[in-house]
């Protein structure tokens, strides 16, 4: 008689693949990847470009090298790339774009086993990497519509109008500065059922009530930075985050907690990527916190001991 297993719900099994998500992850990028390069021009698409040829191709490679069925199909490394060039400066040297890539595919994904095995966002510990070891590329911003340098994001120069941060017409990472293209990539994938809104909305409102609370303007907050591309697109990732949906919510809480945090107190202006990646480390505990019991489990009883 074979032994029946009992695990927690959910149950229900659904017919999308990977790269089906993968897909309709791409496909919600795009409009913030498509005005970041109207915005910075064709070298923004190069560096897009850069990044996901180059993640596609250490995923092909590291597949072969460690013997292992191929994945590249599964879109997950196009994800990647498209993820890492959007958080990258338009002026970033090219072969540092690739060295990012690296970092995200072979280091931080293949070298823990692949998709499903990585202990944190492949794109967010790429641009932290580049962030630390290259800081002038990673913080030399141009005007948009424009080849002149930027002296500031409008995280430091607070300058930018509501208008500006919504369409993105202002200086920034190529694909962090259209607030509209960001929210309506985020309702794409709330409507296609690909995220939940339990962490986004634990990011963004906990960062909002911190920020009015310190006496800034939440709105302003919220619209600058990387902080919408960070809370719709990497504090969702599948692997990474929670399960459940109250550990995806703390989860949210602590990401907007800690970028709150970074930008009132700590040395960068930009605190998103930080935020995501500590709360990573802390998912395994969030996940055990919040985990479901099953319908009618018992607790587990010691027998006692007979003596004699």
């Amino acid at each position: 008689m074979k032994q029946l297993h009992i695990s927690p719900a959910p149950h229900e099994r659904r017919p999308m693949t990977t790269m089906q998500i993968m897909l309709r992850v791409f496909i919600a990028l795009l409009p913030a990847a498509v005005v970041g390069c109207l915005t910075f021009g064709i070298r923004a698409a190069v560096v897009i470009a850069v990044c996901i040829l180059s993640s596609m191709f250490f995923e092909f490679l590291c597949r072969i090298l460690m013997k292992r069925p191929q994945t590249i199909t599964d879109l997950s490394a196009a994800v990647t790339g498209l993820l890492l060039g959007m958080n990258l400066p338009v002026d970033i040297p090219f072969w540092q774009a690739v060295v990012g890539s690296f970092v995200a595919i072979v280091v931080t994904k293949q070298l823990f086993g692949g998709l499903g095995q990585n202990f944190a966002n492949p794109a967010i510990v790429a641009r932290i990497v580049l962030l630390v070891s290259f800081q002038e590329s990673m913080t030399t911003w141009r005007m948009p519509h424009s080849d002149a340098i930027a002296s500031a994001t409008p995280l430091v120069s607070n300058e930018a109008s509501y208008l500006d941060l919504l369409l993105g017409n202002t200086a920034g990472c190529i694909g962090e500065t259209c607030a509209i293209a960001l929210i309506l990539g985020g309702v794409y994938l709330l409507v296609r059922g690909i995220i939940s809104p339990a962490a986004p909305i634990g990011f963004i409102g906990t960062f909002a009530i911190c920020t009015f609370l310190a006496g800034n303007d939440p709105l302003y907050q919220v619209l600058s930075g990387g902080l919408l591309l960070g809370a719709i697109f990497m504090a969702t990732d599948y692997v990474t985050t929670p399960i459940t949906k109250s550990g995806k919510l703390l989860f949210g809480i602590g990401c907007g907690a800690l970028t709150f945090c970074i930008r009132q107190f700590g040395g960068y202006p930009e605190g998103v990527s930080f935020s995501i990646l500590l709360m990573n480390l802390l998912v395994p505990y969030l996940d055990r916190m919040t985990k479901t019991k099953p319908f009618g489990a018992m607790p587990h009883r010691k027998e006692a001991k007979s003596h004699e």
